[in-house]
């Protein structure tokens, strides 16, 4: 794995999980079919980081940049960071195919089941808010966001949601169309920071 997390690609931080779960190429592709087993559910999540970064990329070349599989010395991994003129967006990427999402106040249910998203987002954005305000030697909010993919229908009731919670076909249009709060100058040095992977290894 190189230092520079500019290569990773979406989802190679599962794509690593899925391959010591199960080392047999063919076994893999075996429990691709098998509802409700580990391995789909893992592939799942990686057809979810791979949606949502096509979507993200999309971004590069108009002031933003991308990062993939940030992983965490615990082997924890952020599914993508985007950093812009908008500002630094800790993105979680959530496949609920064929299923109805719900959000508002401070709860995302699925199907009406309760879900941590929210909680576990918004610790996230904390800690790799803290991680990149040391590092780069100023203060540097991040915002969680969850990328719904697949769902059948999301409903967002919240005007002012802790956690920007977005369709993955509506990501890349509403992070590019929030107002600017970094200078071309702060972006950079945040992505030279974001993309060491030793930045992330304490």
């Amino acid at each position: 794995m190189s230092d520079d997390l500019a290569l990773n690609r979406p989802g190679d931080a599962v794509r690593r999980k899925i391959r010591e779960l199960q080392p047999d190429p063919v076994m893999r592709f075996v429990g691709r079919w098998r509802s409700g087993g580990e391995i789909r559910s893992w592939l799942d999540g990686l057809a979810g980081e791979r949606v949502t970064g096509r979507v993200l990329d999309r971004l590069r070349g108009h002031g933003w940049f991308v990062l993939h599989a940030v992983q965490w010395a615990s082997g924890a991994d952020i599914d993508h960071l985007a950093i812009g003129p908008a500002g630094v967006f800790a993105v979680n990427s959530k496949r609920h195919r064929g299923k109805a999402v719900w959000y508002g106040d401070s709860a995302l249910t699925v199907n009406g089941a309760p879900t941590r998203h929210i909680a576990v987002s918004r610790s996230e954005a904390r800690r790799v808010s803290r991680v990149l305000s040391q590092c780069c030697g100023m203060e540097v909010p991040v915002r969680p966001v969850i990328s719904v993919v697949h769902a059948a229908k999301l409903t967002v009731k919240n005007a002012d949601p802790p956690v920007l919670v977005l369709a993955v076909e509506d990501l890349g249009r509403v992070l590019s169309g929030l107002s600017p709060t970094l200078s071309p100058e702060q972006v950079a040095r945040i992505y030279g920071v974001a993309r060491d992977a030793r930045t992330w290894a304490g």
